[in-house]
């Protein structure tokens, strides 16, 4: 075979490629759907020319193009990884756990469900082998992430149906090539009934050793990339190598699941790498990804269709009905799993709702592609399989696979128009006539000074004023029709616009550094549930979106029970420390909304709306204002190093754009600009690095801010901090209960408490005492403590505490004050002598 015609084949298919992108866009048909249809086209014409007798001129071409290595584990070695690999670096992996549910449902239970409706409609029908017509349904039953996903971001799917969709085509490849492998050893091995048992026995392994391995490769992958530093092609080289070389150590050398490996290796680079690499290594890295994938995703349709007319050149009549039953079975047990099972979810509480639109497009939308017809390949070249097998596997793979993408492709887009998923909301539509208005308006006022500033001819300017003025009548006449919007909706329609303008914000001071890429990540996350939340519940849901981005999520709550239970302080402290940046990065990007209030939504929505606006954004402000001062007072000076760092990374900024600047003028060649940002690049690389939280540091800063212990001295307020064991309580928590045994005296370092005791209750605050007096009289506790904040509480043991008391005068007063409330003797506590 000649290297020059195998080269110029290759080439053409990218001119193919360039080609296909335009010509979708002109028939408005997917991208997809048109590769599928030019890679049929192409195999069928390559047999017709060897076939036929007209010419021979095509000949060398035709043998090229159907000589092309196109096996089933190049499809599975080579472009699968590549394409989930690019899908993970994309996702919003936080926005995807909000609908873990019906993902995971649609992954896993639709593909088994999917599997044995199909093997048993089959084999009903067609009097065939049941394990046979179980291999068929396994290898049907995947939807192609390639086709999917294309598909949905190029008809502008609405964020979450999109998401549900990548997440299902993403993780059903995992059980399918399961069950595949499962069931293809049933076949080859001539086992005809395989039971269901069988052939999920193997599914804990297969997904928890893929993780296990997709996990520990992509630490180490970041490990080796951060170790590179500033080298972006290297970051990027090893990259490429992370999801060929993970997927083939777990299919391999471990025997699991390649595909989970590689989606977890990369969903572990997408959280973990913007926070160690440089954020232009990052960038360059994911453009180069999305050039990947758009190359692998176009050749993989064109390579599998060229094997189209391979594998139908003996198709039969009867294979028509068995495709039809396939098409049946298929559809019936998706619509079985969204209008059976997940609304059953939902009604448990078990799943966040879907929309009948969303069902009915997650039906439709679930097509096939490469890896299905690599799976029927790989059948198709197993010569333990019997031929008759091979044979009906390919045609009813490939029919099916035909029909999704010619019929369920092709009218995706206009079902999606028919359940309205594609257009604007009355209110939307209303309210994009004003914010038209408001444009023009806008426009006019900027044009009439720059005709002012350059002094353009008047006659042109006046006929050129009139056809703009005609259009902005147009549009303010519009926006009039559409003044009758409710009071409720325009809130709801400004609260969108300003988290949408807050995640622009907190992109624009991500480009600049002010705010680091890692704490983007999860400040973008919250900027997403805020439009979402706001979208579905007005303004009720932004207000509950804006107080979980502020609160305690269930990881810090875990984090606090490993540290009062097992004494392990590593989570708690890098989360409390990205609680802190996340609150400073809030805090920065809130303040920039009141100008967008003023300077936009007032004009669009009116000043009731933009009033409201900033009521909701101060209340913002002033959540995040008090969980801030409650790090501080819990962290003392931790919160005053993250501030200097912030000020030296915004000196920084400011420093590099001078500089730039000083180059464009004139002032200093391209050498010293060389060696200036080379010095700014190694002081931005030690001020990027964030200050350690050392609890036990900051816990003896704590005590020292105690009144109770202003009279010890710097020894003895060391010695008090490594004795003080910390409690980290949420709202709600029960620290004491009645009848404990009494061996501990507490002090709240922040939040507060209610102590409840004989019907009666009261609260103590910080730097306050309690659970003295049950230890100092040898009685078990009659109060119940329970925190009504978030807090931190000091545990000092019965020992120390006594110790304490004998060194500490304030502490002695504070017992025998607290004796005195209660009708307590202090003689009978022997708090008043320096030895009790």
């Amino acid at each position: 075979m000649s290297i020059v015609l195998v080269t110029a084949v290759i080439a053409a298919l990218f001119l193919v490629i360039g080609a296909a992108e335009p010509l979708a866009a002109r028939l408005r048909l997917p991208f997809t759907v048109i590769l599928a249809v030019v890679g049929l086209l192409i195999g069928s014409g390559a047999i017709f020319f060897l076939r036929t007798d007209l010419t021979d001129a095509l000949n060398p071409v035709a043998e090229v193009i159907l000589a092309l290595p196109i096996r089933s584990d190049v499809f599975l070695y080579v472009f699968l990884p590549t394409l989930l690999f690019q899908v993970t670096l994309e996702m919003n992996l936080r926005r995807m756990l909000d609908d873990w549910v019906p993902i995971l449902v649609l992954a896993v239970v639709a593909v088994v469900a999917a599997t044995f409706s199909i093997g048993y409609a089959l084999s009903w029908a067609g009097a065939l082998p049941l394990a046979v017509c179980l291999l068929v349904g396994s290898i049907v039953s995947t939807t192609d992430p390639s086709a999917v996903v294309s598909i949905f971001r190029s008809i502008s799917a609405p964020r979450r149906l999109a998401r549900i969709i990548e997440g299902e085509s993403l993780l059903n490849d995992a059980a399918a090539i399961a069950l595949f492998g499962v069931f293809m050893g049933f076949v080859a091995i001539g086992m005809p009934a395989p039971q269901l048992g069988e052939a999920l026995a193997r599914f804990p392994f297969l997904i928890f050793g893929g993780a296990a391995m997709g996990w520990l490769s992509a630490r180490l992958a970041v490990w080796v990339m951060a170790l590179f530093g500033r080298h972006d092609l290297a970051l990027i080289s090893v990259s490429v190598a992370l999801p060929y070389l993970v997927y083939i150590a777990a299919e391999q050398l471990v025997g699991a699941s390649g595909v989970i490996a590689v989606v977890v290796s990369g969903l572990t680079l997408n959280l973990t790498g913007p926070g160690r690499l440089p954020p232009q290594a990052w960038t360059n890295l994911r453009e180069v990804w999305d050039l990947l994938a758009h190359w692998a995703g176009a050749l993989i349709f064109i390579l599998a269709a060229l094997l189209i007319p391979r594998l139908l050149e003996d198709i039969r009549a009867t294979d028509f009905a068995l495709v039809a039953v396939i098409v049946a079975a298929a559809i019936a047990a998706r619509a079985a799993i969204l209008w059976g099972l997940l609304p059953l979810l939902t009604r448990l509480r078990l799943s966040p709702v879907v929309d009948r639109q969303y069902r009915a497009a997650i039906l439709w939308g679930g097509l096939r592609g490469a890896v299905t017809l690599a799976l029927a390949l790989a059948v198709t070249e197993s010569a333990a399989v019997p031929a008759e097998v091979r044979r009906l596997v390919g045609i009813l793979a490939t029919g099916f696979t035909l029909f999704t993408l010619l019929v369920q492709g092709v009218t995706l887009r206009p079902v999606i128009g028919w359940l309205g998923l594609d257009r604007l909301s009355p209110i939307d539509e209303a309210v994009s006539r004003q914010v038209v208005a408001v444009s023009l308006q806008t426009v006019r006022e900027e044009v009439a000074h720059t005709t002012e500033a350059y002094a353009l001819t008047h006659d042109i300017v006046r006929s050129e004023a009139k056809r703009f003025g005609e259009r902005l009548k147009d549009a303010v006449e519009a926006a009039e029709a559409s003044e009758n919007i409710l009071d409720r909706d325009r809130i709801t329609l400004g609260l969108i616009a300003l988290a949408g303008f807050e995640r622009e914000t907190i992109l624009a001071r991500t480009r600049e550094r002010t705010i680091s890429a890692r704490m983007a990540v999860e400040i973008l996350s919250n900027a997403d549930r805020l439009i979402e939340a706001a979208r579905s519940g007005g303004r009720a849901g932004y207000q509950r979106a804006a107080r979980r981005a502020v609160g305690y999520g269930r990881a810090f709550r875990a984090a606090v029970t490993l540290r009062n239970r097992l004494n392990l302080s590593g989570p708690l402290m890098r989360m409390t420390a990205d609680r802190f940046e996340l609150l400073l990065s809030q805090r920065l990007i809130l303040r920039d909304l009141d100008a967008f209030i003023d300077g936009r939504i007032r004009r669009i929505h009116g000043r009731r709306v933009a009033d409201l606006l900033h009521e909701l954004v101060a209340r913002r402000i002033e959540g995040v204002e008090t969980a801030l001062e409650g790090l501080r007072l819990q962290y003392p000076g931790y919160a005053e190093k993250l501030e200097r760092r912030f000020i030296r990374r915004t000196a920084l900024r400011l420093e590099e754009r001078e500089y730039a600047a000083m180059r464009d003028d004139g002032l200093i060649g391209a050498e010293a600009f060389t060696a200036l940002m080379q010095d700014l690049a190694a002081r931005r690389a030690r001020a990027e690095a964030r200050p350690r939280l050392d609890m036990a540091l900051q816990r003896t800063d704590l005590v020292r801010q105690f009144p109770l212990f202003s009279d010890l001295d710097d020894t003895a307020l060391r010695a008090l901090g490594r004795a003080l064991r910390t409690r980290y309580l949420d709202a709600g928590a029960v620290l004491l209960h009645r009848d404990d045994a009494a061996r501990s005296v507490f002090f709240i370092a922040s939040g507060a408490v209610e102590l409840q005791s004989a019907g009666q209750s009261w609260r103590l605050g910080r730097g306050e005492m309690f659970g003295q007096m049950a230890v100092l009289m040898k009685r078990p506790r009659r109060i119940e403590v329970r925190a009504i904040a978030p807090s931190i509480i000091l545990e000092l043991d019965e020992d120390r505490f006594r110790s304490l008391l004998a060194r500490s005068e304030t502490v002695r007063d504070a017992v025998r004050a607290s004796a005195e409330r209660r009708g307590i003797d202090p003689a009978d506590l022997g708090a008043d002598r320096p030895g009790g």
